[in-house]
């Protein structure tokens, strides 16, 4: 009796323990590692996903989308969860386009199906309620406007970031905050929606809308595009831009690669050119403000030839295209675009005058337009010309610009003597329609008094409108365009070519656009008269033609009469624009005080503000930092000399 008693109380025994191990295994399951297990468990049932926001729309001044994003979906089928497989592959191949054949192939022969598209809302929407079909969403960037400034405005990256162009410039105001959402997933890796899904919603990209005009810029690719045809060039840009307002209405590039195909790379912001006669004009513009010109100065053309004195035993060779043989004026010089004129004016500028001319301008220096990439040109300082370099700059040589800053630095010549910054952008609008940022003119400084812009404006008409300038061909029969022709050579890959521009005004009385047209390597006419200034003709035409281009037609009655002219309606026009503040350039010296003087404290001050409290001291400004001034050198309440150099150190300054 005993053995099978002790045989059951170990059987007992070996059942209580066993009890005791899974009560134990149990509740350390359940109580220690209870939280890790369930988070597992989670891991695999669900997945967290990231929602993209929609990215924001590019629109053109007048409201017409050039980059927009719609959503797209791609489509699954699990073919074991069709209730009628017939029926639902029907239903599919009818709604998505695709044969009726391969849908029920893919249903009887595959576990899952996939139709990667993209498919729109209404492709989808007759099939997305049908059980075992699954509709992806995702968002695609479309250009509805197909080619039209594509150059510029870029394109994104699969990631939904900007890659190139606008694209990229304003990307953080474009993208906007991405949402999160839960989706259950099942054995077999799909994923499904979740009553609970979204954990927070993705919140859309500002839209931005450009100051460009789709109508114009239309315009100024096709004319480009005739134009390269026309003269088998190699390629062109053209910059139309408002002279008050600094926005760029339009802005085409094209280049024809060595296969022959052509491309529009943004070369206007990032390809820079030696200008040629176009910057004969800033010469003259020097002259005229330090009054070492007057209207009764002339010069020796010399018959078209030349030989400049540079040194006791050298000479350089100087030539006009077309030998003049009278003596000329500087605007003599300027309609018959002569080298050998401007070169023997140009020698009464010292060669700090002529660089400071040229840098008030904003050659060698950044537009500071809105664009990833873009180049500041170059412009050598002083110190570093040589003998040849007051004669080439005054030609147009020993320095390249882009074609924005040529635009940039007519545009001073037709509002008056300012320099203002160029935008892209008009306005930012949040995605429920609140403006959050309008444009508004932008002065940098003065480059040129009122006086002397005007002087220029009539020797720019003449270069059009007299018999013997160089741009009679950008003559219009009723309107006037000013401008200047160039033509330059130029050196690559060891083979001699030119670049023929065309920098305009227009009308002339009362600018409302300015126009740089570039034509890379012409073939048959390489001159800037004979082949931009056409296409500038044929641009204004064309514009004028169209009766959604930006133009004031209002303002262009009566825009024959004289350059320069004034009226009434025009002074109360100008009288309305937004008050110009912009600062002297170079600074102006007080040459009647040359005693020291106390430097003012500009601590705290806006960078401008100090900058124009410097300056009306008499003092020169090296500027170090951004933002507000932390402290200058010399210190305020020292006394420097007028004319000596003041640092201004502002927040992001260096040591």
């Amino acid at each position: 009796m005993a053995r099978p008693t002790a045989r059951i109380r170990v059987l007992e025994l070996g059942i209580l323990a066993g009890l005791v191990l899974v009560i134990g295994r149990a509740a350390q399951l359940q109580l220690v590692e209870g939280r890790r297990w369930a988070a597992q468990a989670r891991e695999q049932r669900t997945v967290t996903e990231v929602l993209r926001a929609r990215r924001g729309t590019l629109y053109d001044r007048h409201g017409g989308a050039l980059a927009l994003t719609q959503e797209f979906y791609r489509v699954g089928v699990a073919p074991n969860e069709l209730r009628e497989p017939s029926r639902a592959a029907r239903a599919v191949a009818v709604a998505l386009g695709l044969p009726a054949g391969r849908v029920r192939q893919d249903i009887r022969t595959r576990r899952w199906v996939y139709y990667g598209g993209p498919y729109s809302a209404l492709q989808v929407d007759s099939i997305r309620q049908l059980r075992g079909v699954y509709a992806e969403g995702t968002y695609l960037r479309n250009y509805p406007a197909r080619e039209l400034a594509r150059g510029y405005i870029g394109a994104v990256r699969d990631s939904g970031a900007g890659a190139s162009g606008l694209e990229l410039a304003l990307d953080s105001l474009l993208t906007g905050v991405p949402g999160e959402a839960v989706m259950l997933r099942t054995p077999g890796g799909r994923r499904l929606d979740s009553p609970s899904r979204v954990r927070r919603e993705p919140v859309p990209g500002n839209d931005v809308v450009l100051t460009l005009d789709g109508e114009l810029q239309e315009i100024a690719e096709f004319g480009l595009d005739e134009t390269i045809a026309a003269f088998d060039a190699e390629g062109g840009d053209v910059v139309i831009l408002d002279p008050f307002s600094g926005e760029i209405l339009a802005v085409a590039s094209r280049q024809r690669e060595p296969a022959g195909r052509i491309t529009s790379r943004p070369t206007a912001f990032t390809d820079p050119f030696q200008p040629g006669s176009t910057a004969k004009l800033f010469t003259a513009a020097a002259l005229l403000e330090l009054g070492l010109v007057d209207s009764t100065d002339t010069v020796d053309p010399e018959g078209g030839v030349w030989l400049q004195p540079v040194s006791d035993t050298r000479t350089r060779r100087v030539e006009d295209d077309h030998p003049l043989h009278q003596p000329l004026t500087l605007e003599q010089a300027i309609v018959a675009s002569s080298n050998i004129a401007m070169a023997k004016f140009a020698e009464r500028l010292s060669f700090t005058q002529h660089y400071e001319a040229l840098r008030s301008f904003g050659f060698g220096s950044p537009t500071g337009v809105e664009f990833p990439s873009e180049t500041r040109g170059r412009l050598r300082l002083p110190h570093d010309w040589d003998a040849y370099s007051q004669t080439s700059l005054a030609m147009g040589y020993e320095f390249t610009v882009t074609p924005v800053q040529l635009a940039v630095a007519y545009a001073a010549i037709a509002n008056g003597g300012v320099i203002v910054a160029p935008t892209l952008v008009r306005e930012v609008r949040a995605p429920g329609g609140e403006v959050l940022y309008r444009h508004r003119p932008e002065p940098v400084r003065r480059a040129l008094s009122e006086e002397t812009a005007a002087r220029l404006r009539r020797y720019l008409t003449g270069v059009v409108g007299d018999p013997g300038g160089t741009g009679s061909r950008a003559r219009l029969e009723r309107d006037t365009i000013a401008g200047k022709t160039g033509t330059a050579r130029r050196m690559e890959r060891g083979k001699e070519g030119y670049v023929a521009s065309f920098a305009a005004i227009y009308p002339v009385r009362d600018p409302q656009l300015v126009m740089v047209v570039k034509v890379d390597g012409p073939k048959g006419q390489i001159y800037g008269g004979l082949v931009a200034a056409p296409l500038t003709k044929s641009i204004v035409t064309r514009a004028m033609a169209s009766r959604r281009v930006a133009l004031d037609r209002s303002r262009l009655a009566g825009t024959g009469r004289a350059a320069g002219g004034d009226d009434p309606a025009r002074r109360e026009r100008r009288a309305a624009r937004p008050p110009v503040v912009a600062v002297a350039w170079p600074p102006v010296e007080d040459t009647t005080r040359r005693e020291p003087a106390e430097v003012p404290s500009v601590e705290g001050l806006g960078l401008r503000e100090a900058v124009r409290t410097l300056h009306r001291e008499g003092f020169h400004v090296a500027v170090q930092g951004s933002g507000r001034v932390l402290r200058t050198s010399p210190g305020a309440g020292t006394h420097a000399r007028p004319g000596s150099t003041v640092s201004v150190y502002a927040r992001g300054a260096g040591p």
